[in-house]
C-alpha cells in the first residue's frame, strides 16, 4: 500500500499500538537463479562455491527445500552436499547415480541477487512507516501507522502478492507486537508463510515452541536450556529469571522476556555494520584438517559479503568454541584497509592453528573495523603481526536461523 493509505476502519487508538512485520525471502538465492533459468522451479536447487573446474573447496551458500530433502544445508561443504545431492550432468553420465535425485548447482552471483533484492526492498520501504534492512533477503517494517490489527493480515498478504508479482520471489512474513515474536512468527510456515500474531495471542503462541524457534537461541544455548529441563518457551517464560540471569548473564534476562512475548525495542533504520562475521556449529571434533575446511569456506563467505557491502577491513579474527562453552577469539590487525578474500582466508587458517588438536564445536571468522568508501586500499606486502585474543566462559551468541547464509556480528 502507497503513500500513507490507511485500510478502512483503523482507529487512532488502535493504530497507536505498535505492529511489525519481519520479511523474509524464501532461499533466495535459488529463488533469483530460478528467476532467470525458469527450468530450475520444482527442481532441487544448490548455490554455492567450490564445485566449480578447478575449485577443490567451498560451501552451500543456500539450499532450496528440494534440496533439503536430500540433507543439503547452508555453510555446508559442497563435498557433502555433492555426496548427498550429485549434479545433474554428473548423474546423466554414471549409470550408479540417480538423474531423478541430482540437482542443479550454480555459483554465487552476488550483484544479480543485490539487483533483486533492491525491488524486493522498494516494496517493503513503500509499505512501511519505518524500515529497517537486515540483510539481503530480509527486514523489519514498522507498518503502525498504515493498518491496523483487524486489517494487519489482508495488508501483509498483499504486501506478500505485490512482490510476487512485480519481483517474482516468495517472501515468508511474520505480523506482531514487537521485533522478536514478529521474527519467529515469519519462520512458522515457511515457505510462502504469513502468520499474524496479535497482542493478546502473542504469550500462547511462543509457549509450545521448542526454546530453539525462539529468536537468539542457537544450538549450543537450546543444549543448555534443555540439560536444566526448559524445552519450550513456555517452560522459559516460567523459569527463575534470577536463576537464568546467574548463568546466562544478561542475555538469560533477555531470552526470558523474549519467551515471555516483551520486546520493547523499537524499529530503526540501520546504519553500516561495524562487523560481518559467519558461524558454523558442528559435531564436536578433533580433526583439524574438517574445522580448516569450514573456516575456510567461512573466511571465503564473510570476504564475499564485505565485497557485495563495498566494505573494507582492518581487522580479521576467528571464534573458535571448545567444549563445554569455552569461547576462544583470535585477531589479527592489518597495516591498512583492504578488501582480500584470499587475505582472509589466510589469515583465519593462520590464527587457527593454535587450536591444532583441541576438540572444536563451533567456529566462526569475522572481519572488523570496515570502512564504506572508494577511497584507494593500502598496499599490504605483509599484514600486521599485532595478534590479539581472549578465552570466555560465557556461552557463544545465538546462530541465526538458516534457510541461508547469513552475516551477524560476533562477540
Amino acid at each position: 500500500m502507497a503513500g500513507d493509505a490507511r485500510l478502512p476502519g483503523a482507529s487512532a487508538e488502535e493504530a497507536a499500538d505498535r505492529i511489525v512485520i519481519h520479511a523474509d525471502a524464501d532461499c533466495f538465492y535459488a529463488a533469483c537463479e530460478r528467476l532467470r533459468e525458469p527450468a530450475l522451479r520444482g527442481e532441487p536447487v544448490v548455490v554455492g562455491m567450490g564445485y566449480e573446474a578447478g575449485d577443490t573447496r567451498g560451501a552451500v551458500a543456500t539450499a532450496s527445500y528440494e534440496a533439503r530433502v536430500y540433507g543439503v544445508e547452508s555453510a555446508q561443504p559442497i563435498t557433502d552436499a555433492l555426496d548427498r545431492l550429485p549434479r545433474k550432468g554428473e548423474a546423466a553420465r554414471d549409470p550408479d547415480l540417480s538423474v531423478e535425485e541430482a540437482g542443479f548447482y550454480r555459483p554465487v552471483d552476488m550483484e544479480y541477487y543485490k539487483s533483486v533484492s533492491e525491488k524486493v526492498h522498494g516494496h517493503l520501504r513503500e509499505a512501511a512507516d519505518v524500515f529497517r534492512e537486515v540483510s539481503i533477503d530480509e527486514a523489519y517494517l514498522d507498518v503502525s501507522g498504515r493498518t491496523d490489527w483487524e486489517g494487519a493480515e489482508t495488508f501483509a498478504r498483499g504486501l506478500k502478492r505485490r512482490i510476487a508479482a512485480d519481483v517474482g520471489v516468495t517472501v515468508s512474513v511474520g505480523v506482531a507486537p514487537n521485533m522478536s515474536t514478529a521474527k519467529v512468527a515469519s519462520d512458522a510456515e515457511k515457505p510462502d508463510g504469513c502468520v499474524v500474531v496479535r497482542p493478546a495471542e502473542v504469550r500462547e503462541f511462543l509457549a509450545p515452541l521448542p526454546v530453539a524457534e525462539l529468536h537468539g537461541v542457537g544450538p549450543v544455548t537450546a543444549r543448555s536450556l534443555r540439560d536444566r529441563g526448559i524445552e519450550t518457551a513456555g517452560d522459559l517464560a516460567s523459569a527463575d529469571e534470577t536463576e537464568l540471569a546467574n548463568e546466562f548473564g544478561e542475555r538469560g534476562r533477555d531470552l526470558h522476556r523474549r519467551a515471555r512475548g516483551e520486546d520493547d525495542r523499537a524499529v530503526t533504520p540501520r546504519g553500516q555494520p561495524k562487523s560481518l562475521s559467519r558461524e558454523s556449529a558442528f559435531e564436536t571434533t578433533d580433526d583439524h584438517g574438517v574445522v580448516a575446511e569450514r573456516v575456510g569456506a567461512l573466511a571465503r563467505a564473510v570476504a564475499e559479503r564485505a565485497q557485495a557491502k563495498g566494505a573494507l577491513y582492518r581487522t580479521i579474527g576467528i571464534k573458535v568454541v571448545t567444549p563445554p562453552f569455552s569461547v576462544n577469539t583470535r585477531d589479527r590487525s592489518l597495516s591498512g584497509p583492504v578488501d582480500d578474500p584470499a587475505l582472509v582466508e589466510r589469515v583465519a587458517e593462520d590464527l587457527l592453528s593454535e587450536f591444532d588438536g583441541e576438540r572444536v564445536r563451533k567456529v566462526g571468522v569475522r572481519v572488523s573495523k570496515l570502512e564504506f568508501s572508494d577511497d584507494e586500499q593500502a598496499n599490504l606486502g605483509a599484514w600486521g603481526e599485532g595478534d590479539s585474543g581472549g578465552t570466555s566462559a560465557e556461552p557463544p551468541p545465538p546462530a541465526t536461523r538458516s534457510g541461508q547464509v547469513s552475516l551477524s556480528e560476533f562477540e
